[in-house]
């Protein structure tokens, strides 16, 4: 049961990191014909959010303990990517108004670090019960 828990929270957080940006917190559009730095930033994000969707498909598929510490840590580093690009490594526009800046890279970095602490939480509950396993 756990599983299907752990796998359907990793699924949604997925779903929002992919689908937020493009519905519910939409980033800049097309600007005098240019394309701005945040339509990079969401669509690389955009492909993170699909690891971290397919990582909790195989969370649920998978029911060994090992494996699942493997994928949680997948999971955990993706986050960690999720996090960066839209503050570190792309980034978006200059100005703070924009909608990028005021909607979009918010609310990835705050799907992005509950990701990540549940991760790590995962993570710790994991690692205590793989070393009585092995």
């Amino acid at each position: 049961m756990k599983n299907n828990i752990v796998g359907g929270v990793t699924i949604l957080m997925g779903l929002l990191i992919v689908l937020g940006p493009q519905f519910l917190f939409k980033a800049c559009g097309l600007m005098e014909g240019n394309i701005p730095r945040c339509h990079w930033s969401v669509q690389a994000d955009t492909g993170i959010g699909m690891i971290i969707i397919l990582l909790g498909v195989c969370f649920i598929v998978f029911n060994n303990q090992l494996i699942q510490f493997g994928l949680t840590i997948g999971i955990f580093f993706a986050s960690i990517f999720a996090l960066s690009v839209p503050n570190i490594l792309i980034g978006g526009c200059g100005m703070m108004s924009m909608a990028c800046r005021r909607t979009a890279f918010p609310a990835l970095s705050v799907i992005s670090i509950l990701v990540l602490v549940g991760a790590a939480a995962n993570i710790v509950y994991l690692g205590g019960k793989t070393k009585t396993a092995m």
